[in-house]
């Protein structure tokens, strides 16, 4: 089998100018790469990541062969291609463009379905898309790429937030999925409830992920998502998030320690991050929250 392109080695197929780029920032499974490519006709080999291309800046027409089928469309800033995993495809554009590619691996996007699904996912396959104009996904490459320029406190936790955020839209718009074998329908033990309880408690300021807590009770990703879910009633990712809120609650009319000492113990990725969720949640700001107890 022919092995599979890895993000770095694209400007060997794809000759461009790299603008900005997360290969040094820590990230895990989502990588970004900003670029500026004059007109050409290229081939896109099989990527060994999902990529989403947002356009920038530059109007072109852009003609991609995939499958053995031409499409066409007028590419312009706003506009976004998706390009499923291990599919080689033929590019051609006209005029000078500036594009942000962000990757997301096969393994994220297979936790994450998994975890949604209530199954064991194998298999994530991203519809090919030469054009869509989608304001959810436009505003998380966004988001992610933000992050890559200003590289604040929190990063490689508020990046993955958004690209879970981003991957539950990508599974709902435009996925096919591939199921496993059924995975039993029993929850957690007692005994093990308590212990996965006490680690999350334990490790709030610290990063939480679905392997992590797995490896906590001994078992795979997705049988621990599954039975995390029955036994607590949401997913462990949110249930993490509720936990988080719950002490930042506890922290702000217990304490007199700042948002942002509190967002960064309370394991947010910083303090707008923190304010974000706990309006969302509460109907205030922290400040506000705050206030209102005094």
């Amino acid at each position: 089998m022919t092995a599979l392109c890895p993000p770095e080695d694209l400007p060997h197929w794809v000759p461009g100018r790299v603008l900005l780029s997360s290969d040094d920032l820590g990230w895990r499974h989502v990588g970004l790469r900003s670029y500026h490519y004059p007109g050409q006709e290229v081939i896109v080999p099989a990527m060994r990541d999902f990529m989403l291309v947002g356009y920038q800046s530059g109007i072109t027409p852009m003609r991609r062969r995939f499958d053995g089928r031409w499409t066409r469309e007028q590419m312009s800033p706003g506009a976004a291609s998706l390009l499923t995993r291990a599919q080689k495809a033929h590019w051609t554009w006209n005029e000078p463009i500036d594009v942000t590619h962000v990757y997301l691996s096969a393994a994220l996007m297979a936790e994450v379905a998994s975890e949604v699904m209530d199954c064991l996912v194998t298999e994530v396959c991203l519809a090919d898309v030469l054009r869509t104009d989608d304001p959810v996904m436009t505003a998380a490459m966004a988001a992610i790429r933000h992050e890559a320029a200003q590289q604040a406190m929190g990063g490689p936790l508020y990046v993955e937030t958004v690209a879970r955020g981003l991957i539950i839209h990508l599974l709902r718009r435009y996925a096919a999925i591939t199921r496993d074998r059924p995975v039993p329908s029993s929850g957690l033990s007692p005994a093990q409830c308590r212990i996965i309880r006490e680690h999350i408690d334990a490790n709030l300021a610290e990063r939480l992920d679905l392997a992590g807590m797995a490896a906590q009770l001994g078992m795979t990703p997705c049988l621990f998502a599954r039975r995390f879910r029955i036994s607590f009633g949401l997913p462990a990712y949110a249930w993490v998030t509720a936990r988080r809120l719950e002490r930042a609650r506890r922290l702000l009319g217990e304490t007199g320690a700042s948002i942002k000492a509190i967002a960064v113990d309370c394991g947010f990725a910083d303090q707008a991050h923190l304010t974000r969720l706990f309006a969302r949640e509460t109907g205030v700001t922290p400040a506000a929250y705050r206030r209102a107890l005094n």
